[in-house]
């Protein structure tokens, strides 16, 4: 780990980066470093693969919580609403992680390579999974960002690691989430089109026996697989959903509160700003002057 996360330091320096995140173009990596705790935020985690390599932080959804500590790799299989915090960094020792985003085209097509008895079906369908980073992963990592270094192993040789890289996400301890993901007409395969139906048009009255029925399931057992695959329910997700997509809107335009509630389906801007102000603890007002402020 020490390899990597010298590595990752070194990239964080060169970009002047002492606190926050970078995307690291070269290598499609995103990497972070915060030298103290952070208080608890709320996102949107697309499918991607996280490496903390100091430090320590927690991540959660409705239901469900997860520390993650150095040392430890996450696999986030759907797009998933959590609320996270940094909870071990100090100036000395800052909370430094590596973040991929899953390529899930070149997944499928890696898949049906892999044998049917590698993956096992996991008892727990939760579409966060956490386990130690195993060092080929670590060693693919490496490569991957000094082959970015230079023009011509960045366009020979990094597409093969980025290759690899995924290869070694269906071949380790993750394979189980991700083939559940991968494979036509799973229960987490469903789930996921469910996820894309409700992010496709954030503004749509979401009618849950409508969804259920259109990925072949019952309204119950709908509910019940949802809420164990993103730990949430499904008029929970698209609720956060909104409210996250309204706050980018609002910190990244100049648009009224209320024309940026309605945009996200909310019939009433009082509605709107009683749970924007629940889910942030500020106000979309209060929270645009913050940002401003900064």
């Amino acid at each position: 780990m020490a390899g990597l996360l010298d590595r990752a330091t070194a990239l964080l320096n060169a970009a002047q980066m002492r606190q926050g995140a970078l995307a690291h173009v070269p290598s499609g990596l995103h990497l972070l470093r915060y030298a103290a705790e952070t208080p608890q935020t709320a996102t949107v985690y697309r499918p991607l693969l996280c490496l903390v390599l100091q430090g320590a932080k927690q991540v959660g959804t409705g239901t469900r919580s997860l520390t993650v500590a150095r040392g430890h790799s996450l696999i986030v299989s759907h797009a998933l609403p959590v609320v996270s915090r940094i909870t071990d960094a100090t100036p000395a020792t800052p909370y430094v992680a590596l973040v991929l985003p899953l390529d899930l085209d070149l997944l499928r097509g890696l898949a049906p390579a892999v044998m049917p008895a590698l993956t096992p079906h996991a008892k727990d369908p939760f579409s966060i999974t956490l386990c130690p980073t195993d060092k080929g992963m670590e060693d693919a990592l490496v490569r991957l960002i000094e082959q970015s270094a230079w023009d011509d192993t960045r366009q020979l040789l990094a597409p093969i690691t980025r290759q690899e890289v995924h290869a070694r996400l269906l071949l380790g301890p993750h394979a189980g989430a991700l083939h559940r993901l991968l494979w036509h007409e799973t229960t987490a395969s469903r789930i996921f089109r469910a996820t894309r139906e409700i992010q496709s048009d954030l503004s749509r009255a979401l009618v849950v026996a409508d969804l259920a029925e259109s990925i072949g399931m019952s309204p119950s057992t709908f509910f019940e697989h949802f809420k164990a695959v993103t730990g949430t329910s499904p008029l929970q997700y698209q609720k956060d959903l909104r409210l996250l997509h309204a706050r980018d809107a609002l910190r990244s335009s100049d648009a009224k509160v209320s024309d940026v509630a309605f945009r996200v389906g909310y019939e009433s801007s009082a509605q709107f700003s009683r749970e924007y102000a629940r889910k942030f603890g500020l106000s979309p007002r209060q929270d645009r002057a913050a940002l401003a402020a900064e």
